[in-house]
């Protein structure tokens, strides 16, 4: 993870100009452009003012104010295998040896392993020879702090540089991105729906696979809201959008036992049967849902005449650490113990139960900022 204290403190001592790049991961590098629309959006979202955003081969470059903000809001989109702070220099074999090594130099402490990887386009040169050369130079230039090369399985720094055509980008720091592709980019809309654990994941792969997503929101309690007002602060910034609409909708129905909770489920299902949109992402998964009830969901959507869509289908380990990026650590045990529901009626949804929750609905807008949880619940008339 980037420590934005110590970028800040290693940027006021190099002194220059320090530049985000962006790594598209391996399946949005076919939709480059509507990333770097994405990207534009979230800076302006977030009040992050830049001077450009264009391609550079393969990557995206961002010229930022203020590059360890602009990178952290940056990284809130979906479609970036990594994000760097970096610096730029051509693409000339001394000039990046040069500069690896001034940059190695400043990040290193005493003692430490490093190791120097370089990828992308070389000209005239050997990117090995460039990790050789650089690695010579860092241990001869800095020998009082003792740091030494490390390999690729054992260190604790890596220098990385990446070479486009005519650039070299330096790393100062680097993060890992969300992956996934840009949002929008299947041109197609869809709708979710949130309810609890494993809605908001599947929702949030939703988005992860570049659907245009329209978010419900579905309750059993007023004591749910709070901590679904939560959840939805954590999964609406990767929308890239200033103002989203969502709709609420209360169906009554006992929380306790399996065949309610498959009840409640169906029942949401049917909600959003009720809208126009002809795509629908159903939070069902063989790995948690039994097989006759997610086909019994399926052939009910199809013969709505809709097409259903299936998120996590295919997602196993990945749920729980999915779960903790939109901020679900604490109810991880609660997603453990909904695996492999059992039951063997398949429970339909309750047509008195749809019918008065349409009449439930609540329509809110969010505009994207820091008291997302107080705006949703204020809306809601709720207390808090």
């Amino acid at each position: 993870m980037l420590n934005y204290k110590q970028v800040e403190l290693k940027r006021e001592k190099m002194n220059e100009i320090s530049y985000v790049v962006v790594f598209p991961s391996i399946f949005s590098k076919n939709k480059i452009p509507q990333l770097i629309k994405n990207i534009k959006k979230i800076l302006k979202i977030k009040n992050q003012k830049y001077n450009s955003v264009k391609r550079d081969g393969d990557i995206i470059l961002v010229d930022a104010n203020d590059p360890v903000f602009a990178s952290s809001s940056i990284n809130l989109l979906f479609g970036i295998e990594k994000i760097a702070i970096a610096r730029k220099v051509n693409n000339d074999f001394q000039n990046i040896i040069s500069e690896i090594t001034a940059i190695g130099g400043n990040l290193l402490l005493k003692g430490e392993k490093f190791l120097v990887k370089v990828e992308g386009i070389s000209k005239g040169f050997v990117t090995k020879d460039v990790e050789i050369a650089a690695t010579s130079n860092i241990i001869e230039k800095k020998s009082n702090l003792g740091a030494h090369p490390g390999t690729d399985e054992n260190f604790d720094k890596l220098l990385y540089t990446y070479l486009t055509k005519n650039n070299a980008y330096i790393c100062i720091f680097s993060d890992e991105g969300k992956g996934g592709i840009p949002y929008q980019s299947q041109n197609q809309q869809i709708i979710c729906a949130i309810y609890d654990e494993i809605s908001a994941v599947s929702c949030y792969e939703t988005i992860k696979q570049g659907y245009d997503t329209k978010i419900i929101v579905c309750y059993r309690q007023k004591s749910e809201l709070m901590n679904l007002a939560k959840i939805i602060n954590q999964i609406i910034p990767r929308l890239a959008q200033e103002k989203i609409g969502l709709e609420f909708y209360y169906l009554k129905i006992k929380s306790n036992g399996t065949k309610n909770y498959l009840i409640y489920v169906n029942s949401i299902i049917e909600i959003m049967l009720n809208h126009s949109n002809k795509k629908i992402s159903l939070s069902l998964s063989p790995l948690i849902f039994p097989a006759n009830f997610i086909d019994n969901a399926l052939n009910h959507v199809f013969n709505k005449n809709k097409i259903p869509i299936i998120p996590l289908t295919g997602v196993d380990n990945e749920l729980f650490r999915e779960a903790k990026e939109i901020g679900l650590e604490r109810n991880i045990k609660k997603l453990e113990k909904m695996i492999n529901i059992t039951l063997n009626d398949v429970p339909k949804f309750s047509k008195t139960v749809v019918e008065s929750a349409l009449k439930t609905k609540q329509e809110i807008v969010v505009k994207l900022g820091v008291n997302n949880v107080h705006d949703i619940l204020d809306s809601l008339n709720e207390n808090h």
